[in-house]
């Protein structure tokens, strides 16, 4: 179900930004999910935009009032995937470019000065864009592991949608990936309390996922799989030189694993009961 939601002030509320001949001609799309705490911020930080669409989940806090207030266009989308919610907003971008935001994420100087030049007339020489990500996770840049090397593509026609799933929806694949200059800087979990109880979400979303592709799992899924992740995370990909943080990250990522498949094993013992 989609719905615009009406507010008092309607295009005055864009009053706050610059003029339109100062801003990018792009359309960023934020999904949302009770993120009263952080979504004014994100808006207010995209002032440069042409157009932000909020498209929310059925917040049951604040989350759709900040945003409006803040400037952004808002549209519900409740019963979808983050996905969904995310095609729903490009959908209804009015500008020929969209940049896809998560409310806890922020663009830098460089990458605002990128994205002009490339949305300039007859700049754009890339089918889709990629972008570097700066992950910040219990006070501290992880500049190694997986969180160290992390790259999305997150510039691209209105055209392009995301492909439906409940966990790590991305994209559908493209050729001529460009690349630009600047970073994303992205704070995920306040705290350790909030990254599990993020796991234990996603983890349930993803057995779903996997269990409606006809997956089953099996002993060796919840034993090596978790184990490989870590040594993986830790080890191979250095994540030790992080510190404490870099520990963390990769034992929380093992438990991620174990835990996606061990939902994934007891649902299936389950239903056979």
């Amino acid at each position: 179900m989609v719905r615009t939601p009406s507010y008092a002030g309607g295009a005055s509320r864009f009053a706050k930004f610059p003029s339109a001949d100062a801003r990018v001609p792009l359309s960023v799309v934020i999904p949302t999910l009770d993120e009263a705490e952080q979504i004014g911020s994100a808006v207010s930080q995209l002032r440069w935009a042409d157009e932000v669409i909020v498209v929310d989940g059925g917040s049951r806090d604040d989350t759709v009032a900040i945003a409006e207030t803040a400037g952004a266009r808002v549209l519900v989308v409740t019963g979808e995937t983050i996905a969904a919610q995310r095609n729903a907003g490009i959908a209804a971008a009015r500008n020929d470019w969209v940049l896809s935001l998560d409310a806890d994420e922020r663009v830098d100087a460089t990458l605002v000065s990128e994205l002009i030049r490339v949305l300039s007339a007859g700049q754009a020489r890339h089918s889709v864009y990629r972008i570097r990500f700066r992950n910040v996770y219990l006070g501290r840049e992880l500049r190694h592991g997986p969180w160290g090397h992390d790259w999305h593509v997150r510039l691209f026609p209105r055209e392009r949608r995301y492909l439906s799933c409940r966990v790590h929806e991305r994209l559908e694949s493209a050729e001529n990936v460009g690349t630009l200059a600047g970073t994303i800087t992205h704070r995920s979990y306040r705290d350790l309390t909030h990254h599990v109880t993020k796991i234990m979400r996603y983890s349930r979303w993803a057995a779903d996922d996997l269990r409606s592709r006809g997956r089953r799992a099996t002993l060796g899924d919840i034993t090596v799989r978790p184990a490989w992740r870590f040594a993986r995370d830790y080890v191979v990909m250095s994540g030790w030189r992080d510190g404490v943080p870099g520990f963390i990250a990769a034992a929380t990522s093992a438990f991620a694993v174990f835990l996606k498949y061990a939902l994934l094993l007891t649902d299936a013992r389950s239903s056979r009961a």
